[in-house]
């Protein structure tokens, strides 16, 4: 009985044995990601730097420099008009309930130290009491030194020339849309100045860019500035109007997989 089952199996045995085997296909490797250095999902690539995030919307995150608290004008310089006779750079403005007020007819403010492609953080309110039309209402300006000026004024039904209205890049190109609150009241800045970048020698691989929100509204998208710097500051306008700074600050813009080993 046993040889019969034997026999009879051993067909099924000898089919089996005579199958190819099967070899396994080589893995096929990820596509690269851009900059043709990483694979995509390489566990070996650099991991992002941690930051702490902001305690609330619009705070400085853990990777800030804080220029003004809303205590002391320190980081920050005096421009002396031309016939001021106190060549003083100690800030003249007022400093109160964590704002500083424009001192009309002081000079500017302008950083002490300069930075290079940053996000800037700036919060601005024009006098609630009206005075005044056109560019005459709450005048001042954030002053991008090579970059130009993002425009500041009450263009709350206010009506002026748009490449002067609040957030325009001045006398360059107006805000793609107005969304100004009413005079007195808190508006915000985050302005994002990415520097021009260079080969060896000096020449402009990709230009400079500016990119402006408003009341966290998008107004302005990597326009094209016409500045090569690496480095650069910014000055707060006295246009002789009492406009009102606070929460101001600067945060690096970090590059894609800066934490590499070079």
């Amino acid at each position: 009985m046993k040889t019969l089952l034997l026999l009879l199996l051993a067909p099924a045995f000898v089919a089996s044995a005579a199958e190819p085997t099967k070899k396994s296909e080589p893995k096929k490797e990820k596509p690269f990601t851009p900059g043709g250095i990483y694979r995509q999902g390489d566990m070996e690539r650099p991991r992002p730097s941690i930051v702490a995030p902001p305690s609330a919307p619009g705070r400085p995150p853990g990777d800030a420099i804080v220029l003004f608290d809303g205590k002391d004008l320190s980081q920050f310089k005096r421009q002396p008009r031309k016939d001021d006779p106190n060549p003083s750079d100690a800030p003249k403005w007022k400093i109160e309930n964590g704002y500083a007020e424009v001192a009309p007819k002081s000079g500017a403010i302008a950083t002490r130290a300069k930075f290079g492609s940053s996000q800037i953080h700036i919060e601005w309110a024009t006098p609630a009491e009206v005075k005044g039309h056109s560019q005459g209402r709450g005048n001042s300006g954030v002053l991008l030194e090579g970059w130009g000026e993002v425009q500041v004024l009450d263009s709350f039904e206010n009506d002026t020339y748009p490449d002067g209205q609040a957030a325009a890049i001045y006398s360059n190109y107006p805000p793609l849309v107005n969304v100004s609150r009413k005079p007195g009241e808190w508006q915000s800045y985050d302005i994002i100045c990415e520097c021009a970048r260079l080969d060896a020698n000096g020449k402009v691989l990709s230009p400079a860019r500016l990119t402006v929100f408003h009341n966290g509204v998008i107004m302005h998208h990597a326009v094209e500035r016409p500045f090569t710097g690496q480095e650069f500051g910014f000055a707060l306008q006295d246009h002789n109007n009492p406009t009102r700074f606070r929460n101001i600050w600067v945060r690096p813009l970090h590059r894609y997989d800066e934490n590499a080993k070079r």
